[in-house]
């Protein structure tokens, strides 16, 4: 037994929590990677895992195991690609974290040319809109707003700047009016969104637009019957009349556009940094990365068209402030990390 391809396999089954779905993942049987688990508890000559019939969790062992595999496996599959690649030529698997908003708006109209230019790159896309830790979850970089990324990355800018809009159907304003600042929200029936990390409910940001306090942010708790934690769907109930939403204006761009829906408070909800493709700054950015990098930031200046940003090093806490570009006074501030329907998925 390769015991490289049992520790892959038993990282699998840690990561999965199930040896079904790590299987499926590897592409062999659950009784196989069974009997190789098996093994190599046999070889090791203690238990890994503690099994039951509705889930599989690591014993004292196992967690020690995979804390000791993990970066081992990573830098071995590092090495690996960097010989199949031959020197500078970019091939191997790419695995990605991104949100809802990212896959639809920034990569899906572009997925088709990138593997065209690159057909020895193979792309593992996870689509997730909550907070994933690159190192640990196994991915290569992840893309999300700048103020949610983790410390002592890399970050990259791509997709330029990003904007909020509150959104009602022509409906609703007939029967409600329209609301001409923030604090008139609470008298309207808004859509509210259950954040996925934190589970708490999202609350509305603007920024001031005149005065001392121009362009500094401040955050409002809306009412409503209404509350969800799928963007798609808040911006379907704001469609059908339910009340007022608040979401990056990608997701609600298909429905201004045929008048399904009309935006209100567009003043106080300027353009702030959007979307960083970011990773370990540790790590030595191999081919397929760079390419992807390189890519996307082409793409990014063509549709803006506006210079690459440098790539730049971040450090401290991940729920800190968020790179950003130059700031005048009258710019919106760097906001807290995040994840709401409006500012992140993002993110």
């Amino acid at each position: 037994m390769r015991d490289d391809y049992a520790l892959r396999a038993f990282r699998a089954i840690a990561g999965h929590g199930s040896f079904t779905r790590a299987a499926a993942a590897l592409d062999v049987t659950a009784s196989a990677l069974s009997q190789t688990l098996r093994q190599l508890e046999t070889q090791l000559g203690t238990r890994l895992l503690h099994r039951t019939t509705r889930r599989v969790g690591l014993t004292e062992a196992g967690h020690e195991l995979l804390q000791r595999i993990t970066p081992a496996l990573k830098e071995l599959d590092a090495a690996m690609d960097a010989l199949r690649q031959h020197g500078d030529r970019p091939a191997g698997l790419l695995r990605l974290t991104v949100p809802d908003v990212v896959a639809t708006t920034l990569l899906d109209p572009l997925l088709g040319e990138f593997m065209a230019r690159w057909p020895d790159v193979r792309l593992d896309i996870h689509v997730d809109n909550g907070l994933s830790d690159l190192i640990a979850d196994g991915f290569d970089a992840g893309i999300r707003l700048g103020e949610r990324l983790q410390r002592d990355m890399v970050a990259v800018p791509v997709g330029g700047p990003m904007r909020s809009v509150v959104v009602g159907s022509p409906g609703y304003f007939a029967r409600h009016g329209r609301p001409k600042q923030p604090r008139e929200l609470e008298a309207h029936d808004c859509v509210n969104f259950r954040q996925v990390s934190s589970r708490a409910l999202y609350r509305w940001e603007f920024a001031h637009r005149s005065g001392p306090r121009k362009g500094q942010w401040f955050e409002i708790a809306v009412n409503g019957r209404l509350t969800v934690n799928s963007i798609p769907l808040a911006v379907r109930a704001a469609i059908e009349g339910a009340g007022l939403a608040t979401v990056l204006e990608p997701f609600a761009r298909e429905a201004l556009a045929d008048g399904r829906l009309e935006s209100v408070l567009d003043d106080w909800l300027p353009p702030f940094d959007g979307f960083y493709l970011y990773y370990p700054s540790r790590f030595q950015v191999p081919p397929k990365l760079r390419v992807f990098i390189d890519f996307l930031r082409e793409r990014g200046a063509a549709a803006h068209a506006t210079a690459p940003v440098p790539e730049r090093r971040l450090s401290g806490s991940a729920s800190g402030r968020r790179p950003t570009r130059g700031r005048n006074p009258s710019s919106p501030a760097p906001r807290p990390a995040r994840d709401g329907p409006a500012r992140s998925r993002s993110r």
